[in-house]
């Protein structure tokens, strides 16, 4: 296994003025960071669920995957800016430093926010509840390593959850 050494987010959060949902996830995976932009792994089923749920295409490109996000008034970012990590394993998170969250709400009208697997959850509840006074929403993971929900139960999930504060 990998050593782990302390890596850097690397790339900013997707946003603007009329965002009303806010998605995060823990940190970046290698192939995210790469790629420089969210969810990169191949296997990663986060732009299909977030595509059935808006009724859209999957997006291919990072344009593509911006402009859906702002067109539909969400947000994206992780909960941590760094951190030790070995390869993409959240398992192996120490030395988590938070993103400075005050960049998204105190700038976009965010009247809901998310965590995209539990990992986010914990981070956000422990770092940044503290500083945003603001419960945050599980969503399954959409990590392929979360094998025990399928494609069409994300979709049906994640809809349940977000498709309420996505037109208000």
């Amino acid at each position: 296994m990998a050593e782990a050494k302390r890596e850097f987010h690397g790339f900013g959060p997707v946003f603007d003025r009329s965002s009303r949902i806010l998605i995060l996830g823990s940190f970046p995976s290698v192939k995210s960071r790469e790629q420089a932009f969210y969810y990169g792994h191949p296997q990663n089923r986060f732009w299909k669920v977030l595509a059935a749920l808006l009724s859209a295409p999957v997006p291919e490109t990072i344009g593509e995957k911006k402009q859906l996000l702002l067109e539909n008034g969400i947000a994206l970012w992780d909960v941590l800016e760094s951190c030790e990590i070995r390869g993409s394993s959240d398992a192996s998170i120490r030395g988590a430093v938070p993103v400075e969250i005050g960049r998204i709400t105190g700038q976009a009208q965010i009247g809901a926010i998310f965590t995209n697997g539990s990992t986010a959850k914990r981070y956000y509840d422990r770092l940044l509840l503290p500083v945003t006074g603001r419960k945050a929403v599980l969503l399954p993971s959409t990590s392929p390593a979360n094998a025990a929900w399928t494609l069409s139960r994300l979709e049906e999930r994640w809809g349940e959850l977000i498709r309420p504060h996505l037109y208000p």
